[in-house]
Order: C-alpha cells, then sequence, then structure tokens
C-alpha cells in the first residue's frame, strides 16, 4: 500500500453534504484534491458551499486570506470518474448511499488505480465487507466514516471489512490523524459502527419517551442538552459508569433495562411522521415546527459551539 508520506494527490468521490467538506479537509492540509461530481452545476454548488464555508472559518480565525487562495488552488472539479482517479494516491467516497450506486463506482474506478491505492467509504453504515464484494483487492478497501459537519467535526471511524489488510486500516488511521481528525479504529464492523448504534439507542430511547408521554418532545432534548450533552464532551458513557461506580450503576441497570425501549422496527412516532410527510426541517415540520428564522438559529448556534471545541482542539485544550 501507499504509505501516509506519499499521498499527494486524494480522489474525492461526491461533492454534496459530506464531499464538499471532505475536500476541505484534504486541501487545508496541503493535499491536491480531484473533487468528483456528475454535473458541473454540481461542482459549481458544491464550490458555492466551500466558499460559504470557508468564509466562516475566516470569520472564526480557523483561517487566513492566504490559507483561503492556497486550499482553493488545491480543489480541482471534475465530472468523471477517470479525471477524479488521476494520479490520485488515496481515494474518499461519499456518493448516494445506495449499495448500487457504490459497487459500481468502485467497479469503475478499480480500473483506474493501481491495488496499492486505499479506497475509503464515508458510508454511515453499510458493510465494508459487502461493498467491497465487487473488487478484485477487497484488503484495500476500509470505512473512513467522517461525521457531519466534517469540517467542524474532528470524529473518522475507520471500520475495516472482513478481507482489509491490517496495513490499509492502519495507513487510513495515520493519515486521518494527518489532516488533523480524531480516528478511531473499531476491531470489527457492525451494522452502525460505533457511533450511529450510540446515537440510534438514544434516539429510540427518546421518542419512547414521547410517545408514552413521559415528556414532550422540548423536555427531551433540553435534558439532553444541559445532562448527558454537557458530561458527553469530557466523558464517554463508560467512563461515566466507572466514576459513577460500576456496582451503581449495575443496580440501576438491574430494574430500569427493563423498562426501556426495545423495539425491533422503526418508531411509530417516527413512521408517523413520514407518513404524513413531516420530514423534518427539510420540509417546514417535523417532529418540532420549522421556521426559516428558526432553523438559521439553530444552525448558527450548533456551528458556534463546533467551532468553539474545534478551537480548543487545535490548542490541544479541554473544557
Amino acid at each position: 500500500m501507499k504509505q501516509v508520506n506519499e499521498i499527494k494527490r486524494i480522489c474525492n468521490l461526491g461533492c454534496g453534504t459530506m464531499g464538499f467538506g471532505t475536500a476541505i479537509d484534504f486541501a487545508r492540509h496541503g493535499y491536491d484534491v480531484n473533487m468528483f461530481g456528475r454535473k458541473d452545476a454540481s461542482i459549481e454548488r458544491a464550490m458555492g458551499n466551500i466558499r460559504a464555508t470557508l468564509a466562516i472559518m475566516k470569520a472564526n480565525g480557523l483561517l487566513n486570506d492566504e490559507e483561503e487562495a492556497s486550499l482553493l488552488q488545491r480543489i480541482h472539479g471534475v465530472t468523471t470518474i477517470e479525471e477524479a482517479a488521476r494520479d490520485a494516491d488515496f481515494v474518499i467516497e461519499s456518493v448516494a448511499e445506495d449499495m448500487a450506486v457504490k459497487q459500481q463506482v468502485y467497479r469503475e474506478l478499480e480500473g483506474y488505480l493501481p491495488s496499492d491505492v486505499i479506497f475509503a467509504t464515508d458510508s454511515s453504515g453499510f458493510s465494508p465487507t459487502e461493498v467491497s464484494s465487487v473488487l478484485a483487492h477487497p484488503e484495500r478497501f476500509v470505512v473512513a466514516h467522517f461525521w457531519n459537519p466534517p469540517h467542524l467535526l474532528p470524529l473518522v471511524e475507520v471500520v475495516p471489512g472482513e478481507k482489509t489488510s491490517r496495513e490499509t486500516v492502519d495507513i487510513t488511521w495515520k493519515l486521518m490523524e494527518k489532516i488533523g481528525k480524531k480516528p478511531a479504529a473499531l476491531l470489527k464492523e457492525a451494522p452502525g459502527f460505533v457511533g450511529n448504534r450510540l446515537q440510534f439507542a438514544l434516539l429510540r430511547e427518546a421518542l419512547h419517551c414521547v410517545q408514552d408521554g413521559i415528556a414532550t418532545a422540548e423536555t427531551v432534548d433540553f435534558i439532553c442538552k444541559y445532562g448527558i450533552g454537557r458530561r458527553l464532551g469530557v466523558t464517554g458513557p463508560l467512563e461515566t459508569a466507572d466514576l459513577g461506580g460500576l456496582d451503581v450503576f449495575y443496580n440501576i441497570s438491574a430494574y430500569l433495562n427493563a423498562d426501556l425501549a426495545d423495539d425491533k422496527d422503526g418508531s411509530p412516532v417516527l413512521k408517523q411522521c413520514v407518513d404524513e410527510g413531516r420530514l423534518g426541517a427539510k420540509t417546514g415540520t417535523g417532529l418540532y415546527p420549522w421556521t426559516p428564522e428558526e432553523l438559521e438559529n439553530i444552525e448558527r448556534r450548533r456551528e458556534e459551539v463546533l467551532i468553539e471545541w474545534l478551537k480548543k482542539d487545535k490548542t490541544g485544550q479541554k473544557f
């Protein structure tokens, strides 16, 4: 496999919500990026998103004018996979979350790149073993799951498939660290990896509390923001259990676990929303009603908090 110090140019497949963000991450750290979008309009939209993102980063002292200009020069928009693969030393893919689409992309890509180039997918849950089953060299395939927004959230889950080589995992981990991320290498694949398993376990119980009339959606979110959420940024759930005493947590789990949500299907609350066309912020209403002003305010607040964390990460500080 190409070693970390040999990686100079990135094949960045996809330029949507995640793709333009991963392009920023790599270009910001000195890598040339071939950013693939299927149409010129897609590339133009992505470049607009990139410029808007960089403006926010500059306003918050994360970037200066010279760095912005240099970064933009390193991102090259292309509309074919062949162009995206040209001279590439590493692949990060974030095309549509559709197994058939991803496999078709990789079939084509394998014809353009030698077997020592790592293929990393930014999938949030697809099995790397299944995605790579169409490849002649599945040992070079791995998940590198960035979290949204990728330019502000440091976590990247590095997940091997059944045939992924140890070298592929190690090189990917080192590359993620080199671009300023916080990589976490899983021991093996599992549906949802780790991050989404934890996220959806919390969501399942939150929806259960609303469905059973225990609390309103607003109250459930309030409790997470000002209780669990404040603590999780410093201590994870397992550290929290150790700090609180495993005897205490065991005794609580012994009586509480039986009453927690354990439904194996999708939430009835979510299903009702979906059936009624209430899909969340993108339709103006979901579990909450969303006015354009409310949406803008919460997105701005989220961005401000994530930037505050990012600044502390850069200086090695902690809350």
